[in-house]
C-alpha cells in the first residue's frame, strides 16, 4: 500500500508540475539556445535504484565541450573525506563552465524541471537521494551504498536541509535516514519544505 502512494504520489505531482511549468520550461529551454551554442538539453547516466544506470535529462547550463576534470577530481576528494569547502559551500563556487543563464537555471532548479519525465518513467521518485555519477558510485563504499536502496528523486532530505553547505559526510546520513525512515508523511513533510529551501538557498550548483 506504500508503495503504491509513493508511485500515485509520483505521477500526480509529476503530471501536475509539468503542466504548471511547460511556459517556463520553453522559455528556459529558448534562453538556453540563445545564449550558448548546443542544444537546449542533455542527457546523462546516473546511478539508481540497487545500482541500476539510467539516462537523466536536464535543461543545459554549462556550454558545450568543455572540461569536467577539475570537478570529477573535487567530486572523488569529497567523497574520500579530503575535500574542502569553498564560500562554506561543498563544490566548485567559481565554475567558469556554466553560463549566465545556467546559473539562474540552478538557483531555481529550473535546470531539473525534465527530469519530471524520469519520474513519469518510473527511473526517479519525485522524493529520494539525488542519483550519483557512474564515477561517483564507484567510489562508494559498503555503507555509502545503503543510500542506493531507495529510488533517487527530485528532492529529498538533502536539499531541504541545506544542500551543498552540507558535507558529503552529512549528505550520506541524511541519505540513509531517509532509506531507513522513509514513509509517506515524511515524502508529504519534504515536499511541502522544498519551495521554501529552492528559494531561500545559496546553492547554485
Amino acid at each position: 500500500m506504500c508503495r503504491l502512494f509513493k508511485r500515485s504520489l509520483d505521477i500526480v505531482v509529476a503530471l501536475a508540475t509539468l503542466v504548471a511549468t511547460f511556459p517556463i520550461l520553453v522559455l528556459a529551454a529558448v534562453a538556453v539556445v540563445a545564449e550558448s551554442p548546443g542544444g537546449a538539453f542533455f542527457e546523462q547516466t546516473r546511478i539508481g535504484l540497487a545500482g541500476r544506470p539510467f539516462r537523466i535529462v536536464k535543461l543545459r547550463t554549462m556550454r558545450t565541450g568543455t572540461d569536467d576534470r577539475e570537478h570529477r577530481a573535487y567530486v572523488a576528494a569529497l567523497i574520500r573525506g579530503e575535500g574542502e569547502p569553498q564560500d562554506g559551500m561543498y563544490k566548485i563556487v567559481d565554475d567558469d563552465r556554466r553560463t549566465r543563464i545556467g546559473r539562474w537555471l540552478r538557483i531555481l532548479s529550473i535546470d531539473e524541471l525534465p527530469q519530471l519525465w524520469n519520474v513519469l518513467r518510473g527511473d526517479m521518485s519525485i522524493v529520494g537521494p539525488r542519483p550519483p555519477l557512474p564515477q561517483e558510485a564507484a567510489l562508494y563504499d559498503q555503507a555509502t551504498w545503503a543510500r542506493m536502496a531507495a529510488r533517487p528523486g527530485l528532492t529529498g532530505l538533502w536539499q531541504v536541509n541545506g544542500r551543498s553547505r552540507l558535507s558529503f559526510e552529512e549528505m550520506i546520513e541524511l541519505d540513509i535516514r531517509y532509506t531507513r525512515e522513509w514513509s509517506p508523511l515524511l515524502d508529504l513533510r519534504i515536499l511541502v519544505r522544498t519551495p521554501k529551501a529552492v528559494l531561500w538557498s545559496r546553492d547554485t550548483a
